[in-house]
């Protein structure tokens, strides 16, 4: 049953949330700090600060041309900032690690054609320098955690759309990542198979002990997959207000969507962006 109607938790800025003291139980795994991003006289990014901790979900949403994919590349170090740092457990990320895998909203161009189903997921066995002859086992328990494990032979082409994005995932998790950098991953999905991957990434990620920050403009994703929701304003991007998500785990498509807080985090975000966002 449906929880009574209510409003949800205040939402805080973006600078608000950050303000807490930091002790070493709950240090960030990652923070962004005074981040700006400019190409030639265009300030596509401007003073973002935020902070991730260990294991969380955290979705960013966000008016089309507002920086959400920027933000996120610059976060796993395939971008460098014009000023401000991105930092690793207090690291500077200067450029990509394997602790930070990223899953790309385009999978046919970030999977590699003339390679296997299996062969995909072992090139981040090669990047690890995992043996040879340990690698079979944990391919194979890779593609059965996403669902692959009957198509290791096949090539991605001959895979659906889902399937193809699960490889992705099977790949980047193969890496052994502490932090899952998603940008609109089921973006050019169906809906049924959107609904599908959203519950595989949340129990693939909390069975792994993973973070995750997950950009996406589908406000309803956002609400049903994240622990927190940060909005995005745009000209330039900055951060605005962020949500805490207060809902049960794990969480069901349906009952879940229907549940009175789960529509008031919707309403709220709704009124944050624009129409047509």
């Amino acid at each position: 049953m449906s929880a009574a109607p209510g409003r949800p938790k205040q939402a805080r800025t973006a600078g608000e949330a950050e303000g807490t003291t930091v002790t070493q139980a709950n240090a960030p795994v990652l923070s962004v700090n005074g981040l700006d991003f400019t190409v030639g006289s265009l300030n596509i990014l401007s003073d973002i600060s935020l902070t991730v901790h260990e294991k969380e979900f955290v979705c960013i949403v966000g008016a089309s041309g507002c920086g959400k994919t920027t933000l996120l590349r610059l976060m796993g170090g395939l971008l460098s900032p014009t000023q401000g740092q991105v930092q690793y457990r207090g690291r500077t990320v200067d450029g990509p690690s394997p602790e930070l895998a990223v899953v790309f909203q385009d999978y046919g161009r970030a999977l590699l054609p003339w390679r296997t189903v299996a062969g995909n997921v072992e090139l981040a066995l090669e990047a690890r320098r995992v043996p040879k002859g340990e690698r079979a086992p944990i391919i194979r328990d890779m593609l059965e955690r996403v669902g692959l494990a009957e198509r290791a032979d096949a090539y991605p082409i001959q895979l659906s759309g889902g399937m193809q994005q699960r490889l992705q995932i099977a790949r980047c998790m193969a890496q052994a990542p502490q932090v899952l950098l998603m940008d609109e991953p089921f973006g050019a999905l169906d809906a049924m198979t959107r609904q599908t991957l959203q519950d595989e990434v949340a129990r693939l990620c909390a069975d792994a002990g993973v973070t995750v920050v997950f950009i996406t403009h589908d406000l309803e994703e956002a609400i049903y997959l994240g622990d927190r929701v940060i909005s995005m304003d745009k000209h330039p991007g900055r951060l605005s207000e962020t949500l805490t998500i207060d809902l049960e785990r794990p969480r069901n498509q349906l009952t879940t969507r229907e549940d009175a807080r789960f529509l008031a985090y919707r309403h709220r975000l709704f009124n944050l962006l624009p129409p047509g966002h």
